[in-house]
């Protein structure tokens, strides 16, 4: 009996096919329908305000909030308790704290200052002042996003920091609770989907706008992030997870197959794919797959995930490996296996990569340091994880005393001809003793 998870050639009509699938998947989770409903609560936030996102939050985060201030979510200290934390998660924190810390701090860069012959040139790096934060909270909540998006904003100095979460999820997870008053974040607020992104954005008679929105989200805050785009700054457009396993044919299935399912759980457009070189091994985690299901509490998520882009390519070679992960640009990228880790300096899109089998992606969301809000949905081709750099803007001094002006006016003087611009020529002109 087959498992859950179709098995081709990679060179095969069906597996090209396949990955023409994977390749086109951003198209196919935002598709027209999505679009259209998140822009239709954008522009009802943008326009209406406070009573535009209280209908919305009511509607889609099932609120009871009566005014717009009410969508506010108190912090909860520690005097007035969490609930129940789950078993050692206080001391698990504050180890994931201290990881994503050090990572992070060695981004911190100071501006620089050029000075040479009457020119002086200085880079500034400011942080950013307001920036809020997407925390999803519809089949999972997530504390750890609060860290990996929270830490680096702080070390690059923003002053505000205002959290988006579904209200469920707020005051169903006490480990959530826990970590945002850890993180000492002081505004939260009660609402998700598009309409959060929307208020974010434009702002309302309660909710400020802000500078930046970071965090994932399904396609509908996907969806909204697209559409205020240029109103304010987003970290990216990312759709649902993704991981490729490139193994090797005496990796372990029951690994590999554990892997795979440690992302198609999280939602059913995820996508789970294992390309080795070994039939052999596909099929033996195609069994441990079914196996390992069967006791799976989020095995109906899981199931629909490798349904929709769960696959194993068989290729010839490790390069032709190699050309399929960039060609996908993956979020998540396993090399297991001695041929498959020596593809490493092979692979250029890929927004994280873990070696070896003992390095799990499940240690990238939570120990060991680099952030796991990621470019997904093939954007790792051109875009990179969260960091300190995505909280600064950057702008440049430039100082000319009267003798480098005079120097280098005929250099600008010649461009500006060159380019038609007679009006540039005469300001530079001017400038010359």
């Amino acid at each position: 009996m087959s498992g859950p998870l179709r098995i081709t050639r990679a060179d095969s009509l069906r597996g090209r096919r396949f990955l023409r699938r994977l390749e086109g998947r951003s198209r196919l989770v935002l598709g027209g329908k999505v679009s259209r409903q998140a822009g239709r609560i954008v522009r009802s936030v943008r326009q209406g305000g406070d009573p535009a996102l209280l209908e919305a939050a009511r509607r889609y985060d099932g609120s009871t909030a009566r005014l717009g201030g009410d969508l506010a979510l108190a912090p909860v200290p520690a005097d007035e308790g969490w609930g129940d934390l789950p078993e050692g998660f206080a001391e698990a924190l504050e180890r994931m704290i201290e990881s994503v810390t050090q990572f992070h701090r060695r981004q911190v860069h100071p501006g620089y200052r050029l000075e040479a012959e009457g020119i002086e040139l200085v880079e500034r790096r400011d942080p950013l002042r307001r920036i809020g934060v997407y925390i999803p909270g519809g089949r999972a909540s997530y504390p750890s996003t609060a860290v990996m998006t929270v830490i680096p904003a702080r070390l690059a100095g923003v002053e505000e920091i205002a959290v988006v979460t579904p209200p469920r999820s707020y005051e169903g997870m006490p480990a959530l609770r826990y970590t945002l008053e850890r993180l000492g974040v002081r505004e939260i607020w009660g609402v998700g989907g598009a309409q959060a992104i929307a208020a974010l954005a434009y702002g309302t008679e309660s909710l400020e706008r802000v500078d930046k929105i970071v965090g994932p989200g399904n396609a509908w805050v996907t969806a909204a992030k697209r559409l205020v785009l240029g109103d304010v700054a987003i970290d990216g457009l990312a759709g649902p997870t993704e991981v490729v396993i490139v193994a090797d044919g005496d990796a372990d299935p029951q690994l590999v197959a554990a892997d795979l399912l440690a992302q198609a759980e999280h939602d059913p457009l995820a996508a789970a794919v294992l390309v080795t070189v070994d039939r052999k091994l596909a099929k033996a985690v195609d069994g441990a797959l079914e196996e390992q299901l069967e006791t799976l509490a989020t095995a109906p998520t899981a199931r629909s995930s490798l349904r929709a882009f769960g696959g194993a390519l068989v290729v010839r070679s490790g390069d032709e490996a190699a050309a399929i992960v960039n060609a996908l640009a993956p979020e998540h990228l396993q090399l297991v296996g001695e041929q498959a880790e020596a593809l490493v300096e092979s692979i250029h899109h890929a927004a994280a990569i873990f070696l070896g089998a003992s390095t799990p992606e499940v240690f990238g969301d939570y120990l060991a340091g680099p952030n796991h809000v990621l470019p997904t949905c093939g954007s790792a081709r051109f875009a990179s994880a969260l960091g300190v750099e995505d909280f600064i803007r950057r702008s440049h001094v430039v100082r000319f005393d009267p003798q480098a002006a005079a120097r280098r006016a005929r250099d600008a003087v010649i461009f500006a001809t060159a380019e038609g611009l007679p009006a540039h020529a005469e300001s530079a002109r001017r400038r010359r003793l």
